[in-house]
């Protein structure tokens, strides 16, 4: 079983380098804020790709680094979406990122569901804290403005 996989002292460090369920709060998803302002600004949007794609490949046991970078990736798609939240912790990106493209939306949806799926570490280790179902709720809400739901009523009148 997954939970057999990560020992005492795994668990520990993993959870030392998260101080809250921000996308941002914790040291994998810091980290890869500085490499995006390392990478040359014409190469970011390549790299939030290529971490969604990562993710979405992964077949076996997705481990809580990946899974971090994952959020943290969505999060800066979702902040240039209608109703995301700007990015406004000191920890996330400090350089000008690109305008993502749109297609970035589904893949960012498709990564954040393997995050949240079984054999996932980073799913695992949430789910068993306190915060844990506060910390599902936000991914839900990066979920729901990276893919709203479209107005059964606006749709109808599109088809008058």
């Amino acid at each position: 079983m997954a939970a057999a996989m990560i020992t005492a002292r795994q668990r520990e460090e993993i959870t030392m380098g998260t101080w809250d369920i921000g996308p941002f709060e914790n040291d994998m998803a810091a980290d890869f804020a500085y490499t995006l302002d390392e990478t040359a600004p014409d190469k970011r949007e390549g790299l939030v790709r290529a971490t969604l794609s990562r993710t979405i490949q992964t077949r076996d046991y997705l481990e809580s680094p990946e899974g971090a970078e994952t959020v943290a990736a969505a999060a800066l798609i979702a902040a240039q979406c209608p109703g995301g939240e700007p990015i406004s912790t000191s920890y996330g990106p400090e350089e000008a990122l690109p305008a993502f493209a749109d297609d970035l939306r589904p893949l960012a949806v498709e990564a954040l569901d393997r995050v949240i799926a079984e054999r996932s570490e980073l799913a695992e280790l949430w789910d068993e804290t306190p915060s844990g179902p506060t910390w599902r709720q936000s991914i839900s809400r990066l979920r729901a403005v990276l893919a709203p739901e479209s107005d059964p009523q606006e749709d109808a009148l599109f088809h008058i």
